[in-house]
Formats: structure tokens, sequence, C-alpha cells
């Protein structure tokens, strides 16, 4: 007698009930409740920000295996160097880390890595491993990877209208020329399209200054998952939901 062996799920296949052709092109993610993960375990908040890590990297992962073109992660804002110190410096050598650990497979890959936000302000080891991580990954023609740090969207626009008018005090830009494509080459994110969807974890309904100008028409999912558990079941499921949507821009 022949025993039927059960079936295994190919993890990089689309799930069947996704519409390939409808998925979102760019994901963006407010990976919210690595804390409150930790807390509930009775560790201490940086190992929720270490099982945080892991669930971005198998995320960007996914998009890559699912076919989405683009994720941009909130990592760290610029409110959030109003956190206790301790944490702040963790954080800090947590990201130089692992842009070192993971560069190497980032490039094999295909990930195309950039930083946006006020990089200027981050400790100098870590601008120069951002700028190396960018420099090795720029020629790569895969999903763009996008890690917001100490980003503001208010920071972001008010920086744009500055270039801006310094354009037009030198009579490069002409005032009537000033119009949403052209704002928006001056946003970090000039290079890529406005997220489709924003995912935020752990339940909290509110962009906290993320994308704001991006996010104009974007797609809104909430979930009470904190981020630590938010796996391929949970990313399925926001991509459900969107496909559910009927995006009208404003129309009819």
């Amino acid at each position: 007698m022949t025993v039927m062996q059960p079936s295994v799920l190919n993890l990089k296949e689309l799930p069947s009930d996704l519409d390939r052709n409808r998925l979102p092109r760019h994901v963006a993610v407010i990976m919210d409740g690595n804390g409150r993960w930790a807390k509930h375990r009775g560790l201490p908040r940086i190992m929720g920000h270490r099982q945080g890590v892991d669930a971005l990297k198998k995320l960007l992962r996914c998009c890559k295996d699912w076919g989405i073109e683009a994720l941009t992660a909130y990592a760290f804002s610029t409110e959030n160097w109003g956190r206790p110190l301790e944490e702040v410096d963790f954080l800090m050598t947590l990201f130089e880390r692992v842009l070192m650990r993971e560069l190497q497979e980032m490039i094999e890959e295909n990930v195309r890595i950039q930083f946006v936000g006020n990089l200027a302000a981050l400790p100098r080891s870590l601008q120069d491993q951002i700028e190396r991580s960018m420099t090795a990954t720029q020629g790569n023609s895969g999903i763009q990877f996008t890690v917001a740090t100490n980003y503001g969207g208010r920071e972001e626009i008010l920086q744009a209208c500055r270039a801006i008018a310094t354009q037009v005090q030198q009579g490069k830009i002409q005032p009537d020329e000033i119009d949403e494509a052209l704002f928006s080459r001056y946003l970090y994110t000039a290079n890529v399209c406005d997220p489709d969807l924003l995912i935020r974890t752990s339940g909290e309904m509110r962009l906290s200054n993320f994308l704001l100008w991006q996010m104009a028409y974007g797609e809104l999912y909430i979930t009470e998952a904190l981020w630590p558990d938010f796996d391929r079941t949970q990313f399925h499921q926001a991509l459900s939901a969107y496909q559910q949507r009927h995006r009208r821009f404003g129309k009819v």
C-alpha cells in the first residue's frame, strides 16, 4: 500500500489565493511592539529589538520571493532620541552590526538598500557602514529596501521646501513650475514609488510622522500582532485584505 505524503508548502511561491497582478508594488511597515513583546516575556526591551530585526529580515525575503518591488521600514524616528540613552545606544550598535553581518547576503540576493532620514546625526561609524552598504548594493536590480533612520515626515517635507526655495531664489526654478511631481523629487524617497500599502503592528492607529506626503493615497492595514510575531502568515493576511480594497483615488 502506498502511503500518501502530506504536501509541503513552498514558502517561496505566492499563495494561490493572491492575485499576482494586484499585489502592492511598494509596502511600508511601522514596526511597532518590540518593547511590549519583550516585556510580555519578562525580557529586557533590547531583546525585542533583536527579535524585530529577524522579523524584518524574514519580511524582506518574503517580499522578494513574492515579487514585491519595494519595502520601506521605519527603523528609527526623529522622536526616538527621547528613549533611554542605553536603548538608543544599543539600537545604533545593532543597526551597524546587522549591516555588517547581512551586507554580503544582500549583495548575493540582489537587494538594493538605501537609508533615508537625517543621517548626519547618526554615529560616524554607523554612517560609514551605511555608505558602504548603499554603495555595494547600488548596482543591484532586485527589491528596493529602504530603511528610514532618524527619519521624520515633517522634517522631510521641510527640507524639501528649503531646497526648492533655494532653487527659486537662485532662479533655477520658477514658482509656477512647482507641482507635486517636482516636489516629490526633493523628498528622501525620490527614487521609489509611493507606498501602496502601509502595515502597522501592535494595534496602534496613527502614522507617527512616517511618509506623510507619500501616504496620501496609500492603504492602511493595522494588526494587533506585535512586530517580532509578524511573519509570512500575517503578511499573507495583510495582502489579502489589501486585495479586497477598491482603490478609487477620489474617483467613483
